[in-house]
């Protein structure tokens, strides 16, 4: 996620590394990449990082935001949609309505050399979300608003002489409050389900490698699998263990601008524990995303995305969006 100010060791020739450089201002900005959910609040799998998209390190530090905004009202079972004309009230399950997504992803990142990193990423969320539980005829809502949990990733980029291969591995930490109730409709009062909550209220271990290259001076590429383990189980859950995995194409010659395309794979097992949902959770999504980045100032610089799904399965019923949208900032000091 940094601005390229020398091609790290590397014998390419001057050209190439002017070009580059000047690519690496325009691309995306920092962010943990993508999130691992709760199966109800599955999010935005987007890459946004940069050091696993292929720009060599400068030290010093970067902040950023993201904005994320999904509405999750498309009721899935299997890689099927479903009507929700087809249940009568009421009903032996619960049958979702809809769940609207805001969060805002506060990052800074510190790279205090060619091999070494480490950055932080503090999600604040605003979820609304409507439901018809079983054997209820009414909806009950809940809004959530808060912190969520706290990542905080390291990398290491010492593998090669290019810096092309890269090592990642961290922290999730329980800041994102878990006892949150319906505020309304028969279940007001009752505990809201522990995946639409704004934090799993466990420790899970973040592990990752990515790899990038050039296809051509004007095309480069990258990939990325990041994985997130749950360490503990607390108050009778455990979320499901998560991987994703992130392949991006990117054209350097556009000047300002550098548009994008990746394939975003997220998939994620059952949670666990007498507070989970096990029927109704884990899942494998696959969205196609095209964006753009673009230099404001020498120093900040902005992308927009959106997420497109090209694939959907979903254990039990589930709530999934027809489309994500990410914009971001990232300012270099």
């Amino acid at each position: 996620m940094h601005v390229l100010s020398h091609f790290i060791a590397t014998r390419a020739p001057l050209r190439r590394y002017h070009k580059h450089a000047a690519a690496a201002a325009v691309a995306a900005i920092l962010v943990a990449p993508g999130l691992a959910s709760a199966c109800s609040t599955c999010g935005c799998s987007l890459n946004s990082d940069w050091s696993s998209q292929g720009y060599a390190t400068s030290t010093g530090l970067h902040l950023s935001v993201r904005e994320d905004y999904f509405d999750q009202s498309q009721l899935r079972s299997g890689t099927d949609t479903v009507s929700r004309s087809s249940f009568q009230y009421p009903n032996d399950q619960e049958v979702q309505r809809k769940t609207i997504n805001h969060t805002t992803l506060l990052g800074a990142d510190y790279n205090f050399s060619r091999y070494w990193g480490l950055s932080v990423q503090l999600p604040y969320t605003d979820r609304h979300h409507q439901t018809i539980a079983a054997g209820d005829t009414d909806i009950s809502t809940s809004d959530a608003r808060g912190i969520g949990d706290l990542r905080v990733l390291a990398r290491y980029q010492g593998l090669s002489e290019d810096a092309g291969i890269g090592l990642q591995f961290g922290l999730k930490l329980p800041t994102g409050r878990f006892k949150q109730d319906f505020a309304s409709g028969p279940q007001a009062g009752q505990l809201l389900d522990r995946g639409l909550q704004l934090g799993t209220g466990t420790t899970d271990a973040l592990l990752g490698i990515y790899k990038f290259g050039y296809l051509s001076e004007s095309v480069g590429y990258f990939g990325q699998a990041m994985a997130q383990i749950a360490l503990d189980a607390r108050e009778h859950f455990r979320p499901g263990n998560s991987i994703n995995l992130n392949f991006g194409v990117r054209y350097l010659d556009a000047g300002r601008f550098t548009p994008q395309l990746q394939l975003n794979i997220h998939s994620e097992r059952r949670e666990s524990g007498a507070q989970a949902d096990r029927p109704n959770s884990g899942s494998t999504l696959a969205y196609l995303s095209p964006g753009m980045g673009m230099k404001i100032t020498p120093r900040l610089d902005a992308f927009a995305f959106i997420q497109l799904p090209v694939w959907q399965h979903v254990n039990g019923l589930q709530l999934e969006p027809r489309r994500l949208w990410s914009v971001g900032l990232q300012y270099r000091l």
